[in-house]
C-alpha cells in the first residue's frame, strides 16, 4: 500500500480553487494535478468552454486510466498529492472507487456571486455549471464511502483568516500545517491546466490569498434561476463549514 497522501479539492468555477492549489504547490512535499476530469467533461457533455480544442488535445480524456492515477502516487514522488477537482466535472458515469484512497476538502461559495461571475466570463450560467448541486450530492456521496464528514471551507473565510484556516484545515485532514502555504512566487505554472490562458490571470498575478473584495459582477436576470436552484445546496454545506 503507498504512504502517499492524497488530497481532493472539491470545487466550483470562480472560487478561490486555484489560488489553494497555489497554496498546497508551495509546500516542500506536496505536488498537484489540476482539474484531471476537465477533458473528459467536455467531451460527454460537448460544452463549448474557453480554449476547448485547445484543452482536449492536452490533456488525457480515458476517465479509467484517469481514476487510476488519482489514487495512486504523486507524479513526482512527493509525499502529498493535492488535486484540485471541479464537482460538476464529476458526471455520473465517472468512476468514483478511487475516492475513498483519498482525503477531501469542499470548498463552497454563495451561488450568487459565483453565477454572476461565471456568467460575466461565458455570457450565460446553469445550475450545472456552478456544480453545487453535484457538490452536495459528493459530500453525501464521499462521506458514505469513507464513513467520514470531511471539512468545509468558505474561500471568503479563507481569504480573511488565511493562516488559522490553513492551521485548521490541515489539522482536519491529518496533515501537518506548512508555512509556505502562505505565499508563493507570482507566475504561471507548468502544472497549470490548459485553460489558464482563459481563467487565471488573476492568480497568476497573485503572491498569497489576498484579502477579500466585492464582487465586480452583478448578478444577470438570466442566472437567477441557477442561483436558486443551488442556494439549498449550498446553505447545507454552509451549515457544516469549519469555523475558527
Amino acid at each position: 500500500m503507498s504512504d502517499t497522501i492524497r488530497i481532493c479539492l472539491w470545487s466550483g468555477p470562480r472560487n478561490i480553487s486555484t489560488a489553494t492549489m497555489r497554496s498546497f504547490e508551495n509546500r516542500v512535499d506536496c505536488a498537484v494535478w489540476d482539474e484531471p476530469f476537465y477533458g473528459p467533461y467536455l467531451v460527454k457533455t460537448g460544452l463549448d468552454h474557453p480554449g476547448r480544442e485547445t484543452i482536449l488535445k492536452s490533456v488525457p480524456l480515458d476517465e479509467n486510466d484517469i481514476a487510476t492515477r488519482c489514487a495512486g502516487d504523486a507524479p513526482d514522488g512527493s509525499s502529498i498529492f493535492f488535486q484540485k477537482h471541479m464537482c460538476q466535472h464529476i458526471l455520473g458515469d465517472i468512476p468514483r472507487d478511487w475516492i475513498a484512497a483519498c482525503r477531501h476538502i469542499f470548498l463552497i461559495r454563495d451561488p450568487a456571486e459565483v453565477a454572476a461571475s461565471f456568467a460575466a466570463a461565458t455570457g450565460s450560467v446553469t445550475a450545472d455549471d456552478i456544480g453545487q448541486v453535484r457538490q452536495t450530492w459528493l459530500y453525501e456521496n464521499i462521506s458514505q464511502r469513507t464513513g467520514r464528514a470531511w471539512p468545509v471551507i468558505e474561500g471568503q473565510d479563507v481569504l480573511e483568516s488565511p493562516e488559522a484556516m490553513l492551521r485548521a484545515l490541515c489539522d482536519e485532514i491529518d496533515i501537518p500545517f506548512d508555512e509556505n502555504m502562505l505565499s508563493w512566487p507570482a507566475g504561471k505554472r507548468e502544472t497549470d491546466g490548459p485553460w489558464a490562458p482563459w481563467w487565471y490571470k488573476r492568480v497568476e498575478a497573485s503572491t498569497g490569498f489576498e484579502k477579500p473584495q466585492p464582487s465586480p459582477h452583478i448578478l444577470p436576470d438570466r442566472a437567477k434561476a441557477a442561483v436558486e436552484e443551488s442556494r439549498p445546496h449550498y446553505k447545507k454545506l454552509r451549515d457544516r463549514k469549519l469555523k475558527v
